[in-house]
């Protein structure tokens, strides 16, 4: 398992990878699809940092204000184009330019120079979220503010204790398509899992519920689950496990983020959280708790990894089908496409219902 401190830098110019085609026939790749993307963890930009992240194919810079708010703004100075990424420091509450030292407020407007007299123009800022100890960022088609808005956080008490990343040549939409292909689990991953009721959308959002019974977490051996997973846009989902057997919860977060056209970064985070200690194994102590629920947390993302080192290859080498010719049982492959069309532009073959 790769932790947060030494995977690959999520977002990082990488050596081009192999051509391949992006879409099967004549219709055009998928766009980077709008809504909320992940672009750091909170520990990685603390006050007065500043950060760069590759982003649907151009740099965003995140800063963190010495009050602790959290900004994220195009790259270049609109004085003489100097990267805002690369020199700049934080002053107070304002991103200053390392070139002519231009300072930009909270709104983005220029508020100072050296010579006292600002810039009357500024930096663009984006909309930004800080969610559960993660970053995110908003890709829209438009100039037009978000649209929607992330899912409630599961608990003030609920905080991913294990991270991990990986980098791969693929689309968000193909990442996230793996939770309606359910059936894949059984044949790629040896899951066997049944859908317990059809994928039910509500806007932006869909969920999928699932059972398993081949799941194994270190003192409690093989194991039974039921799984609930919330989608919202194609950056964000959380799958819920419960172990009532146990007295546990398991949160698993998927958050893929575009940084090239058909290249994506994965995030994958985990919290565990006692929701019964009368069944809790060992003793009855907050200290006990919660060494045991950063085991159950480290666990599930460790067989989560593995589980998604397998897709890597698949999602490295195959072709987007706009079209794709579904089997007997890939109804929620059907609903999960006809649900992704509304986060791109209208235009003809994107986001296309399958055949």
């Amino acid at each position: 398992m790769t932790t947060a401190d030494d995977a690959p830098q999520a977002g990082a110019r990488r050596p081009a990878r192999r051509p391949r085609p992006a879409t099967a026939g004549d219709g055009p790749a998928l766009p980077a699809p709008s809504g909320w993307f992940c672009l750091a963890l909170s520990r990685e930009l603390p006050r007065g940092a500043v950060l760069t992240r590759r982003f649907a194919d151009e740099d965003v810079v995140l800063y963190r204000t010495r009050a602790g708010d959290v900004r994220a703004t195009r790259p270049y100075c609109p004085h003489m184009g100097a990267h805002l990424g690369h020199g700049s420091t934080v002053v107070g509450e304002t991103l200053v330019c390392p070139f002519h030292r231009f300072a930009f407020g909270p709104d983005g407007s220029c508020v100072s120079d050296p010579d006292g007299v600002p810039l009357h123009t500024g930096v663009e800022h984006l909309p930004v979220r800080e969610r559960n100890g993660f970053l995110f960022v908003w890709h829209g088609h438009d100039t037009d503010p978000p649209s929607w808005e992330l899912p409630a956080d599961p608990g003030p008490e609920v905080r991913p204790t294990a991270h991990w990343a990986v980098e791969t040549d693929t689309h968000p939409q193909e990442v996230v398509e793996n939770i309606a292909d359910f059936r894949h689990l059984g044949t790629l991953h040896r899951l066997p899992v049944r859908l317990l009721s059809s994928p039910t959308a509500d806007g932006p959002y869909l969920r999928t519920n699932l059972r398993s019974d081949a799941g194994r977490i270190p003192l409690f051996g093989q194991f039974s689950w039921e799984e609930s997973t919330l989608m919202a846009g194609l950056g964000w989902n959380l799958t819920e496990l419960e172990l009532p057997r146990y007295g546990l919860a398991v949160h698993l977060w998927g958050l893929p983020t575009p940084i090239a056209p058909w290249r994506t970064v994965l995030r994958v985070a985990a919290a565990c959280e006692v929701t019964d200690p009368s069944r809790v194994p060992g003793p009855n102590l907050p200290v006990a708790h919660a060494a045991l629920t950063r085991v159950v947390a480290r666990s599930t993302l460790r067989m989560t990894a593995r589980i998604i080192r397998q897709d890597v290859p698949i999602w490295d080498h195959k072709r987007y089908e706009p079209r794709p010719r579904l089997a007997a049982g890939d109804q929620s492959v059907g609903v999960y496409r006809h649900w992704a069309r509304q986060f791109y532009p209208s235009g003809p073959d994107v986001g296309h219902d399958p055949a």
